[in-house]
């Protein structure tokens, strides 16, 4: 998000998330920016001005996205857990997030969150934040947003919520299309922007078995395509699973032609998407289909790595949502002078 925001012309002052691995990575990338450790629901007002040298002015902007599992298709075929605000994690970034929009009254705020959130089944979580919202003054807009439509070579969906104290917002104007008109550029493709990692080394590199027990499946699943294609709805001669029997991204492969799958949070070897070479994925890789900076350092494991990179909002998403709130931000200015 920041480094979409920063691209936008915004500049962050202060940061903070509950995971100390997240403070190593952030601290890497933007050495001067002071950063909070900790649950936001444990914070309080004064720890945000100490934070920042004992002294808050004007703030124009404040972004978050609240963990997404809550509020996650998942949730619905886990029906020991909590879901959205019943969720005691759930509750409290939201209310945290909110918590601070009172404290500081910043000109605009942003809130991302995966497109569950807006299901109907997920409204009262939404009204809530909207309702607190209003209630402060802001005038709310929302809205779901898939990357690809702003040149990220990579199908993600997520729910964005922006509010302004004056004046409404509007959510940013699709760029790239799948089927591209005169005015709208193609979507741009996983090959487009993987095909020069696409080396021996990569494809000698295993990581994990792909496929797992089905690797030899894995082999024969198209690119494009996932485990349905070994069902006897789709006419394969010798079926293997059932129609709609496992999880959507079992045995998902890329291709080279679309926009990659959702790059998820957790690496696994038998949840894709995987590379149309039948291989996992590299952190190199999924830092382009999330369209991060090569360079862009990351603390941890390959595995802390890749929950990193698969729970952030793609930079080239946050760009140009930033540059609504860029701009609606400057217009208010120029009217004013």
């Amino acid at each position: 998000m920041d480094l979409g925001l920063h691209s936008a012309g915004f500049r962050t002052v202060l940061a903070t998330d509950s995971e100390p691995l997240c403070t190593e990575t952030f601290e890497r990338n933007f050495p001067k920016t002071p950063f909070l450790t900790g649950r936001i629901g444990r914070f309080s007002r004064q720890d945000f001005v100490d934070a920042m040298g004992g002294k808050i002015g004007d703030i124009d902007l404040i972004a978050g996205g609240p963990p997404c599992p809550p509020f996650s298709k998942s949730r619905f075929y886990r029906q020991d857990m909590p879901r959205a605000l019943d969720d005691p994690n759930g509750w409290e970034t939201v209310d945290g997030f909110l918590k601070t929009l009172e404290w500081f009254r910043p000109r605009t705020f942003l809130m991302e969150n995966v497109k569950g959130l807006a299901y109907n089944v997920h409204r009262e979580a939404l009204d809530t934040i909207i309702g607190r919202a209003e209630g402060l003054g802001y005038k709310v807009t929302w809205g779901v947003l898939n990357a690809a439509d702003f040149g990220v070579p990579q199908i993600r969906e997520r729910c964005f919520v922006l509010g302004s104290l004056d004046g409404a917002l509007t959510l940013p104007s699709p760029t790239h299309s799948k089927e591209p008109l005169e005015d709208l550029k193609p979507w741009v493709t996983a090959g487009a922007v993987l095909a020069d990692l696409d080396t021996e080394e990569a494809a000698s590199d295993k990581g994990h078995y792909a496929g797992g027990q089905h690797n030899d499946l894995l082999k024969l699943v198209p690119p494009g395509d996932n485990y349905l294609f070994f069902t006897e709805k789709r006419g394969h001669p010798e079926p293997r699973f059932k129609w709609r029997g496992r999880y959507w991204s079992f045995l998902l492969k890329l291709s080279p032609d679309m926009p990659s799958w959702t790059i998820q949070a957790r690496r696994s070897n038998n949840m894709g998407p995987f590379h149309w070479r039948s291989r996992i994925l590299r952190i190199e890789e999924i830092k382009r289909l999330q369209t991060f900076p090569d360079d862009f350092d990351l603390a941890g494991t390959i595995e802390q790595q890749w929950r990193q990179i698969g729970n952030a909002v793609p930079p080239r998403l946050a760009e140009a949502v930033g540059g609504q709130l860029s701009a609606h931000l400057l217009g208010r200015l120029e009217a004013a002078a």
